[in-house]
C-alpha cells in the first residue's frame, strides 16, 4: 500500500487544493526524471508523489480517502458505514485509521467468494451487491498525472510533442491549436489498471516564458524598440510575431507607451479563432550617442525647452 498521501505531498490534511496543487508542481518538477536521468531514488520519489497527487488532487478522491471510502492507491475500501474499527462484520479484527477498516491477513475477495458463491473462475452463481441486491461493480484503476511544458507558439498552433508519466511510460500526446495555461489534457483508459478497467491519463500543459511576448489579461503583447527618427517622423519598421515578421506602420511623433495593434497575430481560443497582438513602441537611443544627434538636442533643449506632461 502507498503512503499516505497528505504525507508524500508534505501538507496538511487541511491544505486547500491550490497549496496541494503547489506542492505536486514543486517535488514533481525537483524529481521529474528528465531532471535527474539515471536517478532511481529520484524516479521513485516522483512516482510517489504523482500517485498522492491521484488521489489528494482529485476533489472526488480525497473525499473518498478522507472518509476512507478508498485507500491510498485507490482501491475501495470497506471503511465506510458499517465496516468501522473493532470487528469486522464477519468477526476479523481491524484496526482503524480515519474510519478506514484494515483486515490483517484476510483476503477479502476470498471471504466474499465463499459467502456469495463466487465460482474458482472469478464468476458469481448468486447477485451479490452490497445490501441492495445489485451486482458491485469493480473498481476502476487510479488516473495518472503529467506536467507538460510547452513553448507559445505550440500553444497557439498546436501539434505533437511527447509526455512521460510516473510510472515510466511515453505516450506522444496531441496539443490542440488555443492550448491555454493549465488545461488539463485527459486521455481515457490511459491510467493504471483496475479489476473494473484502466483510469486515465491527465496532461496539465504549461506554457514556457517567451522571450519576446507575453499575456496579460489574457491578450499576447510586445515591447517594440524604434529609433527617434522613427519615432518623430513615422515611417515602417519590422516587428517579429509568432508567424514570422511583418511590416507596421509607426505614426508620426510617437512616443514610448503607444499600443499598436497586429490583427489576428495573437493567441488563439479553444475553437482556434486567433486574437491581437499589441505592440507597445519604445523610443531608443543608440548605444553610442552620434555627435551631431548630441549637437541637435543641446540646441533644441536651449532653443525650445519642454517638459514632457505626465500621463
Amino acid at each position: 500500500m502507498a503512503n499516505d498521501p497528505y504525507t508524500e505531498l508534505g501538507v496538511s490534511r487541511t491544505a486547500s487544493a491550490d497549496e496541494i496543487r503547489k506542492a505536486f508542481r514543486k517535488l514533481a518538477k525537483a524529481n521529474h526524471p528528465d531532471q535527474n536521468p539515471g536517478d532511481k531514488a529520484a524516479e521513485e520519489r516522483f512516482k510517489r508523489v504523482s500517485a498522492a497527487f491521484d488521489i489528494v488532487g482529485d476533489e472526488t478522491k480525497r473525499k473518498k480517502f478522507d472518509a476512507g471510502q478508498i485507500d491510498a492507491d485507490g482501491r475501495e475500501t470497506f471503511g465506510g458505514a458499517g465496516f468501522g474499527g473493532g470487528r469486522g462484520p464477519w468477526g476479523q479484527r481491524g484496526t482503524s485509521r480515519g474510519g478506514e477498516a484494515e483486515f490483517e491477513g484476510v483476503d477479502l475477495n476470498d471471504i466474499l467468494g465463499e459467502m456469495f458463491g463466487r465460482g474458482a473462475g472469478g464468476g458469481r452463481r448468486g447477485g451479490f451487491g452490497g445490501f441492495g441486491g445489485g451486482q458491485a461493480q469493480p473498481a476502476k484503476g487510479s488516473d495518472v498525472r503529467a506536467r507538460l511544458d510547452i513553448d507559445l507558439e505550440e500553444a497557439i498552433r498546436g501539434g505533437k510533442k511527447r509526455v512521460a508519466f510516473s510510472d515510466g511510460r511515453t505516450l506522444d500526446v496531441t496539443i490542440p491549436a488555443g492550448a491555454s495555461e493549465g488545461q488539463v489534457l485527459r486521455l481515457k483508459g490511459q491510467g493504471q489498471q483496475g479489476r473494473g478497467g484502466a483510469g486515465d491519463a491527465l496532461i496539465e500543459l504549461h506554457i514556457k516564458p517567451h522571450r519576446l511576448y507575453r499575456q496579460e489579461n489574457g491578450v499576447l503583447v510586445m515591447d517594440l524598440p524604434i529609433s527617434v527618427p522613427d519615432a518623430v517622423l513615422g515611417g515602417k519598421v519590422e516587428a517579429p510575431t509568432p508567424d514570422g515578421p511583418v511590416n507596421l506602420n509607426v505614426p508620426k511623433g510617437s512616443n514610448s507607451g503607444a499600443t499598436l495593434r497586429l490583427k489576428g497575430k495573437g493567441m488563439a481560443d479553444a475553437k482556434g479563432v486567433r486574437g491581437d497582438l499589441l505592440a507597445r513602441l519604445v523610443v531608443t537611443l543608440p548605444e553610442t550617442v552620434d555627435p551631431e544627434l548630441q549637437k541637435l538636442a543641446e540646441a533644441w533643449r536651449k532653443d525650445r525647452p519642454y517638459t514632457p506632461k505626465r500621463k
